[in-house]
């Protein structure tokens, strides 16, 4: 705990693979929480997040999207689906099953190659809908700028 004390910032970003999956997890959000710290977390939304958990991202993929008819959180602060493909039906089921202040639509890269239009394209289709949430464009500056 020294080492983090030693810096200024007092938020922490949990991220991982999948943080709800970690054995420990609660004790350590524990400590964090007693030291003062905010705390997010970063998660596919399967799982059950810790009550510690100020505030929780979410990235539902498509390739698990049966199991988001079984098991989710129900709330996000935010929601951000990768455009792999035509997710079109995937985000109006996540819009049903997790309540989110802001829903985000992210390109894919591949390949070193963006699909911006695709994403584009299938945001202007999720904000043509009446009386449905707004999705957003969302976009990882640092692959565009070719930072890893």
């Amino acid at each position: 705990m020294a080492t983090v004390r030693g810096f200024p910032p007092r938020n922490i970003i949990i991220t991982g693979g999948e943080p709800t999956i970690q054995p420990n997890l609660e004790r350590l959000l524990d400590v964090l929480k007693a030291e003062g710290y905010f705390i997010a977390v970063e998660t596919n939304g399967l799982k059950p997040v810790p009550l510690q958990i100020d505030y929780i991202a979410t990235s539902p993929k498509r390739l698990y999207q049966k199991n988001y008819l079984k098991h989710h959180i129900p709330f996000a602060h935010e929601v951000r689906i990768v455009v792999d493909g035509d997710v079109q039906d995937f985000c109006e089921q996540i819009e049903q099953t997790i309540q989110a202040q802001r829903y985000y639509l992210s390109p894919c890269e591949e390949n070193g190659v963006m699909n911006m239009l695709e994403t584009i394209t299938q945001l202007g289709k999720l904000n043509q809908r009446p009386n449905k949430p707004r999705w957003q464009l969302s976009i990882q500056t640092h692959k565009i700028a070719g930072i890893e």
